[in-house]
């Protein structure tokens, strides 16, 4: 799970990412407001936990404009202004979850947990392309009577291709999806999983091609049979 963390306090914050490493969570930070509702946008995270007083934008205005959006991202707002009004208007706004400041911490993982269970969409259980079938649960990669198992980055990378429909998926959102921002994968990471993935196919026999455009990213497409 990919969680954005907008908080200003830095010390904080690394409190936050500290937690949340310890429970496995990849975590980014964003330090105000307005560098926070860029981040939300780009469509990468699972969850957010939010601070109210921010710079540049206050939490519920990156909370409304997020909204708005039409994004469904979960949303905990983290903040020490504990008075009805303010969690109510925090609530309005579009939170799943408003925790004031201080918190402990198997609370603030225990609501974390409870709003990222909150389904955002509804999502198919399998992934259908061409002649391919992916058990998003299983990482099962399914062409006619044969099988293979992915990993977990592949299944993730695979699952964006699937679900862009032939589209071209740029290969920074690729990136992002599977390492986050602050990952310490190498800068080639994505080609080297397009190329294990694409010997899976081979093995598969399967009619999809995985294909680089130029400058762009990756798209999947069927050959003629």
């Amino acid at each position: 799970m990919h969680i954005l963390v907008v908080e200003d306090e830095r010390s904080l914050a690394g409190t936050l990412a500290d937690i949340l490493g310890r429970e496995r969570y990849l975590v980014d930070l964003a330090y105000d407001g307005e560098e926070g509702l860029d981040c939300a946008l780009s469509g990468i995270y699972d969850g957010m936990i939010l601070d109210v007083m921010l710079p540049k934008l206050s939490g519920f205005e990156v909370l409304r404009r997020l909204r708005q959006s039409g994004s469904a991202l979960p949303v905990l707002m983290l903040t020490a202004r504990s008075e009805l009004s303010d969690r109510v208007a925090g609530l309005d706004a579009g939170a799943d979850y408003y925790l004031t400041k201080p918190f402990e911490r198997e609370e603030l993982l225990a609501c974390l947990r409870a709003i990222l269970r909150r389904p955002t969409e509804v999502a198919p259980a399998t992934l259908c392309f061409g002649d391919l079938e992916l058990g998003e649960e299983s990482g099962q990669l399914c062409c006619g009577g044969q099988s293979v198992q992915l990993g977990a980055k592949e299944c993730q990378l695979m699952r964006l291709l699937m679900a862009a429909g032939g589209a071209v998926v740029p290969r920074e959102t690729l990136y992002l999806k599977g390492w986050g921002y602050d990952g310490e994968a190498e800068g080639n990471v994505v080609e080297v999983y397009m190329s294990f993935l694409r010997r899976k196919l081979t093995h598969l026999r399967s009619r999809v091609q995985i294909e680089a455009v130029r400058r762009m990213g990756y798209h999947l497409r069927e050959a003629e049979a």
